[in-house]
């Protein structure tokens, strides 16, 4: 049976963190969660893990929103999956998302987390 595909979370409210971690375990997936957008990005550099795709909050404590790591590992794996998590700068999504990514309004239903997630890697060419 192949390994279910590792997702890395950024969330800096730890309640909401284990929730959406729920639903991805739920939903068939692994899960690493960090609350810092700048531990994602040492980790993600350092390939501590495979990683298969990032679900982010938008608004986060320290340095980097959601929108500068989604960006940043974009840098790095030029289509590798994003998923916005917001309650307030849904708006900002065209000016500020990186293309071919979704964005979720918080709240959202685990299904539609799980969904997402699912497309995107449905939707990623297989590594090279």
């Amino acid at each position: 049976m192949p390994e279910a595909p590792l997702v890395l979370i950024v969330e800096d409210d730890y309640p909401l963190q284990g929730v959406v971690e729920d639903f991805l375990r739920e939903g068939g997936f692994e899960t690493h969660a960090l609350s810092s957008g700048e531990e994602a990005l040492t980790l993600f550099r350092g390939k501590v893990a495979e990683y298969k795709a990032l679900v982010t909050d938008v608004n986060l404590k320290g340095r980097l929103s959601g929108w500068d790591v989604a960006r940043q590992i974009r840098e790095i794996v030029a289509d590798f999956p994003v998923v916005y998590m917001t309650g307030a700068a849904g708006n900002e999504w065209t000016s500020q998302g990186v293309p071919n990514s979704v964005l979720l309004q918080k709240p959202f239903a685990p299904a539609q987390l799980v969904t997402a997630v699912s497309q995107l890697l449905n939707a990623a060419p297989p590594p090279a």
